[in-house]
């Protein structure tokens, strides 16, 4: 599969770049941020995604969507990336999708979101970093289940329409077996979920269900074997963040290659100090990479082969080279790069907190070297 993009996906960059650009720049980060907004992003640009058809990318099209794949949907994340603009479209579009593929709440949902109608958050998380264990219980109750634990940095959580919560049914806390995937109502009795502002200024939800009470409706997928579901929403997470990940790293990079386009030092623009053309260079190089080993999970995802390994190289390369890519741009801008009033900055802080997303760097690279047997 040849690493670059088709006429029609090259199309659809073009149209999502310039309707991202239009209608969710920085600024409309800035904004919400400055307002306080208490929901995290703007239902009506969620509606407006939706009027674009590009809700239902990877929605089938008997149900109402496109039919698309996961480089199309990465077209699209990547553009929201490169603007920084809030939206649940990684948690519902992507990772949520692929999670209710093939169960019975899929009827249910994905009408609402191919109209933009509705809001799936995921809660996974039970620690400050991200890890694969859960020890969130599910116990039977009747003809359902009681669920008691925490969760945390559910995005969007306080703001939703459904959560999918992962919860132990059976075996240890790292079993593979025994997890069970749950379609939850944010307004369930007994769940509290307390939004907090992150660095990015995006809100996640603390999530703390004391005794939650579900009907057996509520697993997605089967009892013990919501491994499959958890895989498959992991994946298509993790390539999508990467992706994600790329454009903020491109925002950036972009920003700063500006930057030294027409900043003047000494009578002469810093763009022609040999010094700094090597470390854009370098950057350049870097996000290439990245670029390539992020399509290229996307690729095999698309074609229902085994992804795993790829999707956790794209998710450590597009840590390590966005991360690259902000620093360098806050180093090359010089003191006004520490400042508000420049969106640098911005960038910086929305990398922070995708690297740390579905996994980062160092815990994707050890998930490799487990893999390999080291």
């Amino acid at each position: 599969m040849p690493l670059y993009l088709n006429d029609e996906q090259t199309m659809l960059r073009d149209t999502a770049r310039e309707f991202v650009a239009e209608h969710a720049p920085v600024r409309h980060l800035r904004a919400l941020r400055d307002a306080k907004d208490t929901t995290g992003f703007s239902r009506d640009l969620w509606k407006q995604f939706a009027e674009m058809g590009l809700t239902g990318i990877l929605i089938p099209e008997a149900s109402g969507g496109l039919g698309l794949g996961h480089v199309e949907a990465g077209v699209v994340l990547e553009e929201i990336g490169r603007n920084l603009t809030p939206s649940p479209f990684l948690s519902t579009a992507v990772a949520a999708v692929e999670a209710l593929k093939g169960t019975a709440h899929a009827d249910r949902w994905f009408p609402g979101i191919a109209a933009g109608e509705a809001v799936i958050a995921i809660a996974h998380d039970e620690k400050p970093k991200f890890g694969r264990a859960v020890a969130l219980k599910a116990e039977r109750a009747g003809n359902g289940f009681r669920l008691t634990g925490t969760k945390r940095f559910a995005h969007h959580a306080h703001a939703a329409d459904l959560i999918l919560v992962t919860a132990r049914t059976a075996g240890g806390d790292t079993d593979a077996h025994g997890i069970t995937l749950f379609a939850i109502d944010p307004k369930a009795a007994s769940l509290d979920l307390r939004p907090e502002r992150l660095a990015d200024s995006s809100l996640a939800a603390h999530a703390s269900f004391d005794g939650v009470e579900v009907t057996a409706d509520a697993v997605v997928g089967e009892i013990d074997a919501g491994a499959d579901p958890l895989g498959r929403l992991l994946r298509a997470a993790g390539a999508g963040a990467s992706a994600e990940l790329l454009g903020v790293g491109a925002g950036a990079s972009d920003m700063t290659l500006g930057y030294l386009k027409e900043r003047k030092q000494f009578g002469m623009l810093i763009g022609s100090f040999q010094a700094l053309q090597h470390r854009a260079a370098h950057l350049y190089s870097e996000m290439e990479v990245a670029r390539a080993a992020t399509l290229k999970a996307q690729q095999l995802l698309d074609a229902g082969e085994p992804a795993d390994e790829a999707v956790a190289i794209a998710k450590a390369m597009t840590g390590l080279a966005t991360t690259l890519a902000v620093q360098e741009g806050i180093q090359m801008h010089g003191g006004i790069g520490m400042t508000d009033e420049y969106d640098i900055g911005f960038y910086m802080k929305r990398a922070r907190v995708l690297a740390e997303m579905f996994g980062d760097s160092n815990y994707h690279a050890n998930a490799l070297a487990e893999a390999a047997g080291y």
